[in-house]
């Protein structure tokens, strides 16, 4: 097994026989991104390689000049980088997000990228591959974090909104990826009605609907820089990012109840200290069973841990007789989660 080809770099991981790097944090020649998440999609790069719905992300987020060159790789195919090859899998973190597969030198080396396990209707599954090394991230790499049923989470929304019909339901979660989520999750659980957005909510959810993900009926809460009327919204769904919260525009809202979609809402200081009336566990990382369950699937002979609460999962894997590194790479965000 050979794993010097790939290498920790002030840009980020350095494929050396591609001249190419992993969701670099600075512009590079060839920049290959995950997912289109704004730690991990930069703009600036000569050419990017990525999922057609990545890619699409990207232009809207970053503008159509983003990169020179734009080369779509979809899950399943594969190309030539001098002597690699390389191939993509999904990832099952938001649209179009993707592991990416390495073959060099007769080792396989999987940089999984930001990725979580539980189902998600409008996104593609991770798909476990196996592999000699395995890059794992691991936000959630400790034994606490164990997220329940983001089915049962949306129940308690849903009561959460029949007790208090009088006041707008107001759900702090992040524009892409994790708010398209809630909504198809509510969808799920039988409600039909109009989903009320904060403009920032409307370009990402506008993405996945052109891919073919149903949302329903969705309204932006202004327009024309006017607010819908105040009885509009009572009883309703309102999503917003978190910045949101608090906000003049939040105030106009009637009397919201607010809520927030997160992993770390399972660390309930954090709800109260943003003053989060029904902190929602709602996680788009994999937690600490679904950590130790990939590894098992995907049976490398050595993890490499990318970021989060790497001390635990190196000292899990160890158990399992896996050896394991950290590389603590900077510059990737949690508060996505």
């Amino acid at each position: 097994m050979d794993s010097s080809w790939l290498r920790p770099a002030a840009a980020g991981l350095e494929i050396l026989p591609a001249r190419a790097f992993i969701d670099p944090l600075r512009p590079v020649d060839l920049a290959i991104i995950t997912h289109a998440h704004a730690d991990h999609a930069r703009p600036g790069h000569k050419q990017v390689i990525a999922t057609a719905q990545t890619l699409a992300i990207m232009a809207a987020r970053l503008g159509p000049d983003f990169a020179e060159t734009k080369t779509v790789l979809d899950y399943g195919e594969s190309l030539m980088l001098g002597d690699l090859r390389l191939g993509m899998a999904p990832a099952g973190h938001i649209l179009g997000s993707a592991q990416i597969i390495m073959d060099y030198n007769d080792t396989r080396i999987i940089a999984a990228g930001d990725y979580k396990r539980a189902a998600d209707p409008t996104c593609q599954p991770f798909q476990p591959v196996p592999c000699d090394i395995f890059i794992t991230e691991a936000t959630f790499g400790l034994p606490v974090f164990r997220q329940p049923d983001p089915l049962a989470e949306i129940a308690r929304l849903l009561a959460l909104r029949a007790r208090f019909q009088g006041r707008a339901i107001l759900v702090a979660a992040y524009a892409l990826g994790k708010a398209q989520r809630l909504i198809a999750l509510l969808r799920q659980a039988g409600w039909d009605e109009t989903i009320y957005l904060h403009g920032a909510m409307l370009g990402p959810c506008r993405i996945y609907q052109e891919f073919g993900v149903d949302l329903g009926d969705l309204q932006p809460v202004t327009t024309d820089r006017k607010s819908l009327p105040a009885d509009q919204l009572a009883g309703q769904f309102v999503l917003a990012p978190p910045s949101a919260l608090g906000s003049r525009w939040a105030r106009r809202l009637p009397d919201p109840v607010s809520c927030m979609a997160s992993g770390w809402m399972q660390v309930r200081a954090r709800a109260r200290q943003s003053g989060i009336e029904c902190p929602l566990v709602i996680s788009d990382h994999a937690d600490w069973p679904d950590l130790l369950a990939t590894l098992d699937e995907v049976r490398p002979r050595q993890v490499w841990v990318t970021h989060g609460r790497e001390d635990a999962l190196l000292h899990a894997c160890k158990q399992r007789g896996l050896d394991a590194r950290a590389l603590r790479l900077i510059g990737y965000e949690e508060d996505s989660a």
